[in-house]
């Protein structure tokens, strides 16, 4: 047996913090170094933080890189324990990302990345180069100081491995794995056992199934021991690093890391058997034939062991059942975590939100709730730095903690119930209930003061007052008097949020959150600098289908049951007067329902439908129950509304990002927001489609008309239907 201990890990890093960043990376050596483990990997980019982007571009971030490195290789991290470090190299003149294999205080190799992660939400092609030469390693000079104090001057760079006196290790970065030819096939038909890959992957709902395959995948049919590391945290923007470090052998997963945790550091380790990956590989026998004929792939040799022989009180590692959240727990942990990060980094002293009494804000609120029961079940744990910096966003004196989630949110959390004349009984109930069993300092203001006042001073300025549609106004005063109701909460928002904490005499400012959720961005159908204006946005990207099994979901395991009755209350802005025989309500202000807001968001962003592609794909999807008129009168509807309305997404609130059809204008979704909203060119493509398929139909009905009494084109008259059992049915 070839017995091989080895540690991977989560890390909450912040990106250009290396102070930070350094603490946690000694902090997972140490933890590794505890369990026993040889080998340990770290996440991409670990030293500077994934998320430095532009910060990239400056020789100062790849300077303390660098100095980070020397200070880990000149201190005893490394001794005994193969050390995977991710920093950016600039080599020549090219800037790569790359991974830093150290060991003994020595630099082994320097592994530059191949394929880069450029979609979605990833630049890295913006700032990085892919290394191109797999042919050959090359030798590469460290910089002069770097090399003075390790006494090393030269070091292999770029595509190979490792080669141990008793075993084979190499790395793969991140986007490599999930490229067409990942390079651990190659790697491993050249005898590496060992993979490790260091990555910077953000939450995404349901996305996790997907990575985990990938990993079991890359060993289940070639064997070997996959290790999988990455960030877990808020980096500094929009993004949710969601962990799931995790280790599999031969198709197996042996170690799982959270996918959300509060925690800095967490390990995740293994104990395993290489002689089970030779075992494997020795049985399959098309790697044998391909690894008879494999293209060599260059390494480097230490006459160094890494394995322990066999030992009995050593026991192996078993298959675990993998552990996936449900999508509404990802919906509670995943920006009920992030939250966490941002407040403890951002030197807030908590949150305001607007809270309706809607299903939007108070998914919101039971959010920040999930997080301050998040925050005393780790203190609980004994977590010291969640314990320290709750006492510290808190403002605990006299050697007191949080101990209970609700008075921990009375401290940090306020709501507000602006209402107004249009506002319900109803939601003002819900909204005061959901706040007394989250804990929150609730407050309860009317805006008709504010709203009036504004009204009185156009009336002065004009010799005109606007009236409500539904008391003879038109179209235009019936949108201008709700936008007055919304700006002006935005206005009381952000002034409560700067004001109160002295009114009650903390320190601080508190953060102002957004509720508009991506259906309601998708569409536009929110106001401009109104509440959907905010510092950040937990719910931006998340549809509201999905915030509706949330808020179900919520009811029961956070304990707000209110929210079952915010839930099954039909979505109303309440920005117009109710009347007994009118209610406002946001699907009949839309113009389509949230469902299919989803279905469009998908189509446009996730299958990159215009138009008329759209239109294409929505005939065999909603064929059965609309005609092609109704359907292209949807489509048409759906985009002159979201192209009028685009030039919203380039103000949106910071949200975090949790959907693939998120129309975030920052860096996710780019387009222009200046659109002719007619589409006279593509709208007349889906009018030509929707004629020709009628006059396809017209052709099929005739003809199944003609089939179904005997008509016949040959002979002149018809003859009776075969089998039609009626005489008079011949023409």
């Amino acid at each position: 047996m070839r017995l091989l201990k080895v540690a991977t890990c989560n890390l909450n890093q912040w990106a250009m913090d290396f102070d930070c960043n350094m603490k946690n990376i000694k902090e997972s050596i140490s933890k590794a170094k505890e369990a026993g483990a040889v080998i340990r990997l770290g996440p991409e980019l670990e030293i500077t933080g994934y998320g430095c982007e532009d910060h990239f571009l400056e020789l100062d971030t790849v300077n303390h890189a660098w100095d980070c490195l020397k200070e880990l290789l000149l201190g005893d991290w490394t001794n005994g324990i193969l050390c995977s470090f991710g920093m950016p190299v600039i080599k020549g003149s090219e800037r790569y990302n790359c991974q830093v294999l150290c060991l003994d205080r020595k630099i082994l190799m320097i592994r530059p990345k191949m394929w880069l992660a450029n979609d979605g939400n990833y630049r890295e092609l913006r700032w990085f180069t892919a290394w191109k030469q797999k042919e050959h390693l090359e030798d590469f000079l460290l910089p002069t100081d770097i090399s003075e104090a390790l006494s090393q001057t030269v070091v292999p760079f770029g595509y190979g491995f490792i080669q141990f006196l008793d075993t084979a290790v190499a790395a793969e970065v991140c986007e490599e794995l999930f490229s067409p030819m990942p390079p651990h096939a190659e790697l491993s038909l050249n005898g590496v056992e060992v993979f490790m890959n260091a990555s910077g992957s953000h939450h995404q709902l349901r996305k996790l199934d997907l990575r985990l395959r990938a990993f079991i995948g890359a060993t289940h049919s070639r064997g070997g021991v996959y290790m999988y590391s990455n960030h877990q945290g808020c980096d500094g923007g929009r993004l949710y690093y969601d962990g799931c470090s995790c280790i599999v052998v031969n198709g197996d997963v042996v170690a799982q890391g959270s996918q959300f945790s509060l925690k800095d550091v967490e390990m995740a380790v293994a104990q395993v058997d290489l002689d089970a990956v030779a075992s494997l590989r020795g049985s399959i026998s098309s790697f044998q034939e391909q690894a008879s004929c494999k293209t060599k792939v260059s390494s480097v040799a230490v006459p160094y062991k890494l394995c322990q022989s066999f030992n009995l009180p050593i026991s192996l590692s078993s298959p675990l059942k993998i552990h996936y959240h449900s999508p509404e727990e990802e919906i509670a942990f995943g920006p009920g975590c992030w939250l966490w990060d941002y407040l403890r980094r951002s030197g807030a002293s908590g949150f305001l939100l607007p809270l309706s009494g809607g299903a939007d804000s108070s998914s919101v609120a039971a959010i920040v709730g999930c997080m301050s029961q998040l925050v005393v079940k780790e203190i609980t744990n004994g977590d010291e730095q969640v314990k320290a910096d709750a006492i510290r966003i808190g403002h605990y004196t006299d050697g007191q903690f949080p101990t209970d989630s609700k008075e921990f949110a009375k401290r940090i959390f306020y709501t507000v119930f602006m209402g107004s004349e249009n506002s319900s009984n109803a939601t003002r109930t819900r909204a005061k209930m959901l706040a007394e069993e989250i804990g929150s300092w609730h407050l309860d203001l009317s805006i008709d003061v504010v709203v009036s006042a504004l009204l009185s001073l156009f009336q002065t300025l004009t010799g005109k007052r606007p009236r409500y549609k539904v008391d003879g106004g038109s179209n235009i005063e019936n949108l201008g008097l709700q936008n007055i109701q919304a700006r002006v909460r935005m206005v009381l928002a952000f002034m409560l949020a700067s004001l109160l904490p002295w009114v009650h005499n903390k320190p601080g400012f508190y953060l102002v959150l957004g509720s508009s959720n991506v259906d309601e961005g998708l569409r536009g159908y929110l106001t401009k600098y109104d509440c959907s204006s905010a510092d950040i946005n937990p719910i931006g990207s998340i549809s509201k289908q999905d915030l509706r099994s949330f808020l179900r979901w919520a009811a029961v395991h956070l304990g707000y049951s209110s929210l079952a009755e915010i839930e099954a209350a039909p979505p109303t802005a309440e920005l117009e007067p109710i009347r007994s025989n009118y209610s406002q309500l946001d699907e009949v202000d839309m113009g389509m329902t949230y469902e299919e807001l989803s279905v469009y968001g998908r189509m446009r962003k996730i299958f990159r439908c215009g138009p008329v592609s759209m239109f294409k794909n929505l005939c065999y999807k909603w064929g059965m129950k609309l005609t092609p008129v109704e359907i292209a009168d949807k489509v048409k509807y759906f985009f002159k509304y979201y192209s009028i309305n685009r030039h919203k997404m380039t103000v949106l609130t910071p949200s975090y990002h949790a959907e693939s059809y998120s129309p975030e204008d920052n860096r996710f979704d780019l387009r222009q927001f200046l659109y002719n909203a007619q589409w006279p060119y593509q709208f007349r493509k889906i009018d030509e489609l929707v004629k020709q398929v009628n006059g396809d139909r017209v052709a099929i009905t005739k003809a199944t008309d003609q089939e179904a009494i005997g008509v016949t084109t040959e002979g002149g008259m018809g003859v009776v239907a075969a089998g039609s059992g009626n005489p008079s049915a011949g023409v």
